[in-house]
């Protein structure tokens, strides 16, 4: 299993957030490419990036933190947030992303990520975010019609690298991980899914593993990795 040390931007600062909120920032490392290098150091084998702002926004806001992390690690980088365009995609695999994140498109349109996907085989990744059953899009302010298994089936066969399934309602929390959520999703799809949001310990990592389905492919490590809940070492260790 893949472990994913989170790397959330807002206005040129590393965050957490709770429930995606931008309005409840907690900056735990003024320096984005400082706290990357520390995620290396510390046996990672990816990171990943959000530009909060841009997700929001819809285009690209912190760009330059982005390029201080691509150039402080040499380990491969995901990046998601305000990417909605093949342009904007290219930009970024161009600038040194190893794969990029697309959700908002993958629910309002879907034929541009396949595109994506089908131009940069495997480096293309499908957010799916969310609330209350339902996908969450454009930074998580608005909600669409759909749930989880409805939007990851849309890319089956599509050639998109990992589906990411992010449960809002947890999100920042440390309340555990829904791993039941995850895995349906695992279990509908022949995509790689990783798990995001409410990992509180090691035993969530734990759980991901055991689960009897699909295998889960990656887990997302946000505020219990911030606040040492869990170290590293120890959650690689599980992992492996």
């Amino acid at each position: 299993m893949i472990l994913y040390p989170a790397i959330d931007l807002k206005d040129g600062d590393c965050v957490r957030v709770l429930h995606g909120d931008l309005a409840t920032a907690t900056v735990f490392n003024t320096s984005p490419a400082d706290q990357a290098r520390a995620w290396a150091d510390g046996g990672f084998h990816w990171i990943h990036v959000v530009d909060l702002n841009g997700a929001v926004s819809g285009k690209a806001v912190n760009h330059a933190a982005v390029e201080a992390i691509l150039s402080a690690v040499s380990i491969p980088v995901q990046l998601g947030g305000g990417i909605r365009s093949l342009a904007d995609v290219e930009r970024w695999i161009e600038a040194g992303v190893s794969r990029v994140i697309l959700g908002t498109l993958a629910v309002r349109e879907p034929d541009v990520v396949k595109a994506a996907a089908k131009a940069w085989p495997e480096q293309i990744a499908v957010s799916v975010d969310v609330r209350k059953g339902k996908v969450a899009v454009q930074g998580w302010t608005e909600d669409s019609d759909l749930d989880a298994v409805t939007v990851a089936k849309r890319f089956e066969d599509a050639g998109v690298g990992a589906l990411i399934i992010t449960d809002i309602d947890r999100d920042g929390t440390t309340m555990g991980f829904n791993v039941e959520a995850f895995g349906a999703v695992a279990d509908a799809v022949a995509i790689p899914v990783i798990a995001a949001g409410g990992l509180a310990t090691i035993q969530d990592i734990v759980r991901l593993k055991a689960w009897k389905g699909a295998r889960i492919a990656g887990a997302v490590l946000g505020r219990a990795l911030y606040n040492g809940a869990i170290t590293p070492a120890e959650a690689l260790k599980v992992a492996a």
